[in-house]
Formats: C-alpha cells, sequence, structure tokens
C-alpha cells in the first residue's frame, strides 16, 4: 500500500487501470533483458570475472531486470472513486478528484536546435494549487501508439470521472 504523503491518500486494492496495456511494454521488456545481456557479457569479458563473480553480476544484473520489468508492467494512471493514481517508472503518485481542477489534453513539443518536432497528445492533470502533473498517458507512447481510439477513450474516462466526482454524489 501507498500512502500519498501530500494528500494523506491511501492506494489500496480498488485502483483500475482504464486501459488494457499495449503490446509494446513487452517489446520493452524484452529489449531491456537483451541490453542488460550484453551489460552482464561485457562486465565479465572486462573485469576477467569467473565462477562466483559471474554469479553476482548476473544475479545482480537478473535482479535490476526483474525489478525493472515489474515497474514497467505497473506503469500508468489509475482511477477510483477516490481519486486518481500515476504509477511511474520510479515513483506512484496519488491524488484526490478534490485536488484536481482539470483535465486537459497538451501537444507536446521538444526543441532541436531551430526545430520543434511535434510527439503528440499528453494527458495533463491541473492541480488546484496551479500546478501542473504530467501523466504516463501519451498518444504515440507503448500503450497507445497504434490505438489512437483507445487514448482518446482513455483521456475522456478520466476526465468523466473527474466531473463525477467534482458533482458530488447524487
Amino acid at each position: 500500500m501507498i500512502v500519498s504523503p501530500s494528500h494523506n491518500l491511501r492506494v489500496a486494492d480498488n485502483w483500475v487501470r482504464p486501459y488494457e496495456p499495449g503490446s509494446g511494454r513487452w517489446l520493452v521488456i524484452a529489449w531491456e533483458a537483451f541490453a542488460l545481456t550484453l551489460l552482464t557479457w561485457a562486465s565479465i569479458r572486462q573485469f576477467d570475472l569467473m565462477g562466483h563473480g559471474v554469479r553476482v553480476v548476473a544475479g545482480l544484473l537478473a535482479a535490476v531486470w526483474v525489478v525493472g520489468a515489474w515497474r514497467i508492467l505497473r506503469l500508468g494512471v489509475y482511477v477510483s472513486a477516490e481519486g486518481v493514481l500515476i504509477r511511474g517508472l520510479l515513483r506512484s503518485r496519488a491524488m484526490r478528484w478534490r485536488d484536481i481542477a482539470g483535465v486537459r489534453l497538451h501537444r507536446a513539443t521538444h526543441r532541436l536546435g531551430p526545430w520543434q518536432i511535434e510527439s503528440g497528445n499528453t494527458v495533463l492533470l491541473e492541480r488546484t494549487d496551479g500546478a501542473t502533473v504530467h501523466t504516463e498517458l501519451w498518444e504515440r507512447g507503448m500503450d497507445f501508439h497504434s490505438r489512437p481510439t483507445v487514448f482518446r477513450a482513455v483521456y475522456q474516462e478520466i476526465r468523466n470521472r473527474h466531473r463525477s466526482a467534482a458533482a458530488g454524489p447524487h
């Protein structure tokens, strides 16, 4: 269970990710396995490891891969009646609906010298204190790259849940 200290919101089992993860997650996990295998092989060769050293390096990097794969599988935005939970690769953050002023799309661009590169839409949460919170929802990301209608449906689901919470119990 995670407790969000800034809002004292307990993260329990009632959180639901309003979308099925995309197959891109498995590609990322496979790529990471390949990269860590190469790192293990290079480390063993570079430091002339044998026996116990090989097992330690291989075990350590395998453990890093398992933890990383677990976090990648759980990555995303979850909703409940109480609020929204954003699970990132390194940390998770929970917010109550009442602390969120709005949910909106943001057209992300990146600058590369004089050029601007369009990166597609992301979902942003605007907090009541004026701060903006980035979610893990990206139109061209691993979950929605080839599923733009799913991205729009998830965005609408989060907006509708926020509106329902703001309207209060009926």
